[in-house]
């Protein structure tokens, strides 16, 4: 069956102008006219319209829905379901620092100002543009040093709350700040190469790390002090699984830059989750002993200390 354009207004409750725009537009491709020049349209047109009409209610631009003829009405909605989610994300975040900035008395500070301009441009799909970077650059061209990193991507990349505190706002600001300081990726960068050009494998030392971890975090929990005569033989165990001798793991904590501890930090705030992090106590706790002189109950671990520029 055909209709007049008059007639479609009529059956779809869109105006006439409305019809037209769309098929001027080509989301609503012209199939025929009459002889005299005017548009005519099917049931599939109608059908379409319809669809243009739901798609359009939801804010799908005009240039997605032409699109159509070469892709799936699914993958057109799931596109823009993540559009719509980032752009919920983005609002919940400004209505955070709104609520914030207004609970106080008096006119906006300049830091409240400041909070809310900088949260326009940094959102979660920015964040993720900005870590991509920041693994890259850092990684470099040692494949381990790289590889350490993208696996330590998902860590580094917290998610801010549907309802966000002022704290974890400005947290998140600063951890986006951090990771686009080039001197701050030149330091981790210079700081890591010669841990990673001598280990090689991030798969080894993965499991190295787990283990070093374990028995400073256990050591910690039960309350061995560093320095103390139990520390030792702890100390020598974390030393040689680490294949540097004490002196030179702790010239790795003496270099290490203390923003990457800054970074889980901020990470750690903007996720709610307790802080020192287990990795940090453990960490914490092969420093001080090392720090500390050797116990002399140790028989002397002359093998190990490990660079931390990766740790959290």
């Amino acid at each position: 069956m055909s209709y007049t354009i008059g007639r479609l207004a009529k059956l779809t409750g869109l105006p006439v102008k409305t019809i037209r725009f769309y098929s001027d537009a080509g989301v609503l491709p012209e199939r025929e006219r009459t002889a005299s020049g005017y548009r005519l349209y099917g049931d599939e047109d109608r059908a379409r319209l319809e669809l243009i009409r739901t798609l359009r209610e939801i804010g799908v631009d005009l240039a997605t829905i032409r699109s159509l003829g070469d892709r799936r009405l699914r993958n057109v909605l799931d596109l823009h379901l993540k559009a719509v989610e980032t752009q919920l994300r983005s609002l919940q975040r400004t209505r955070a620092v709104l609520r914030a900035t207004l609970a106080r008395d008096g006119d906006p500070a300049e830091e409240d100002l400041h909070r809310l301009h900088a949260l326009s441009r940094v959102g979660a799909a920015e964040m993720e543009n900005l870590l991509d970077e920041f693994v890259d650059e850092v990684g470099g061209d040692i494949e381990a040093r790289h590889e350490w990193l993208t696996h330590m991507r998902d860590c580094m990349l917290p998610e801010l709350p549907e309802e966000p505190t002022a704290a974890q706002l400005d947290a998140w600001l600063e951890l986006a700040e951090l990771l686009a300081d080039e001197e701050f990726r030149d330091s981790v960068r210079r700081q890591s190469t010669d841990f990673w050009e001598e280990k090689k494998d991030h798969d080894a030392w993965h499991k190295i790390n787990v283990e070093i971890m374990r028995e400073a975090l256990t050591a910690s929990r039960a309350g061995i002090e560093p320095g103390s005569p139990e520390s030792g033989p702890i100390l020598d165990r974390i030393l040689a699984a680490m294949g540097q001798s004490r002196e030179e793991m702790l010239r790795g904590f003496d270099e290490h830059d203390p923003r990457s501890a800054r970074l889980w930090e901020l990470v750690s705030i903007i996720q709610d989750t307790p802080w020192p992090s287990e990795p940090t106590i453990a960490y914490g706790w092969i420093e001080a002993t090392l720090r500390h002189p050797a116990p002399r109950t140790a028989s002397g671990a002359g093998g190990a200390g490990g660079r931390t520029a990766e740790r959290q």
